[in-house]
């Protein structure tokens, strides 16, 4: 009998969990070791997490349902996100104004992890330093009513919200939206074809370091199979900014991060993987694009497959700006769940080497901001 992997089976259905105590009791504090959902998403250290909105008027905001299917199967209900009130009479001065406002918070706060990442990289290593931006939607579960108090109590504080809610950045946009955007960027701001490729990730964890997941980069072969030709540690953040954006379609999330190629393994680490992506056969019709063998999802009871990805990039870019387009066909073997996403970012040319400039990174910062808000946040009036 053929192999049929764990996401073909009729008898794999997720069954809904209840989504954990919507407030945390306990204060956030990031961590090396703080990880979300199956991905391993890690926090450094000295990390800063915050979630702002573009009303000063806690009373104008008000939580809807958020409709994705994934989602609700996933958490067991409608998950939640920032909105204006139909009552309210929201001003579009009053909005840029606290997002200016939100901008100096965003630098100073990018200023400081700036420098503890730079002190943390050590320079034998090939490291790279990204700030970038995102197009999505803020999202939380829970008791609505508690959530809306504390974000109304949370308006007044300097620092926003500091991570009471479990919450998530939802990338996932339309193929409509996607199309827009490329017609926005090359006819109207002039932005140039940089690259188009099809990549495949396959994520590894090494149960003697769980802590950290080792992400294979990899090209389909010409016989089905894969070729490796990078090696990464998962993303280490040092920042991140949730900026709910009220009167829009979307919400922009910033985010100050490490990545870090790896050259150098011991003999077991490298079989290992070696073994894994020798194994793995490209199959579309799959979620994540990948499956192996019956029994070769693991080597030695040590390295385990978490996440399979298949993506299709474009990217577009000027002197300054570099936007990436990307369809990411995703199955996470934790769940057997797997979701493929449309997803828009924007990384900023130099951004990262000003770190230790405020005044400079105000203005950068609030330039590409600007330029987003402007054009990419309000689906629908994306044209020419």
């Amino acid at each position: 009998m053929s192999y049929v992997p764990p996401h073909k089976r009729h008898d794999h259905n997720l069954t809904p969990t209840p989504f954990p105590s919507f407030l945390n009791p306990k204060p956030f504090t990031p961590s090396r070791y703080h990880h979300r959902c199956n991905s391993k998403v890690v926090y450094a250290p000295h990390s800063i997490s915050r979630w702002y909105a573009t009303s000063s008027d806690s009373e104008a905001l008000a939580l809807v349902p958020y409709d994705s299917a994934f989602l609700e199967k996933m958490y067991g209900s409608k998950p939640l996100t920032l909105a204006v009130n139909k009552q309210a009479n929201l001003v579009e001065e009053e909005e840029r104004a606290v997002l200016k406002g939100t901008v100096e918070k965003v630098a100073k706060s990018l200023i400081k992890t700036g420098q503890h990442a730079m002190k943390e990289r050590d320079e034998s290593e090939d490291v790279k330093l990204l700030v970038v931006a995102r197009i999505g939607k803020v999202l939380v579960a829970g008791d609505s009513s508690v959530c809306i108090d504390s974000i109304k109590n949370a308006s007044m504080n300097e620092e926003g919200l500091n991570q009471p809610f479990k919450k998530r950045f939802y990338t996932n946009v339309s193929e409509e939206y996607i199309r827009d955007v490329e017609k926005l960027l090359v006819e109207k701001f002039g932005f140039k074809f940089e690259v188009e490729k099809e990549r495949y990730c396959v994520k590894i964890i090494d149960k003697r370091q769980p802590d950290s997941t080792i992400q294979c980069k990899c090209t389909a072969s010409h016989d089905g199979g894969l070729d490796l030709y990078k090696i990464e540690r998962n993303q280490l953040r040092y920042m991140v900014t949730d900026i709910s954006c009220v009167s829009k379609n979307f919400d922009l999330r910033i985010m100050l991060s490490t990545i870090k190629k790896l050259k150098n393994f011991d003999a077991d680490v490298m079989n290992a993987i070696d073994q894994i992506i020798s194994e793995a056969v490209t199959d579309s019709d799959i979620k994540g694009g990948l499956r192996w063998p019956l029994g070769k999802e693991s080597v030695a009871d040590r390295f385990v497959i978490v996440d399979t990805w298949q993506t299709k990039i474009k990217v577009l870019s000027t002197d300054k700006i570099r936007v990436k387009m990307r369809v990411a066909d995703r199955f996470h073997f934790s769940t057997s769940t797997g979701e493929s996403a449309n997803e828009v970012s924007f990384r900023f040319s130099g951004l990262s080497e000003q770190l230790t400039d405020e005044g400079s990174i105000v203005d950068v910062i609030q330039g590409a901001l600007d330029f987003i808000w402007e054009n990419f946040l309000s689906q629908g009036s994306i044209g020419l």
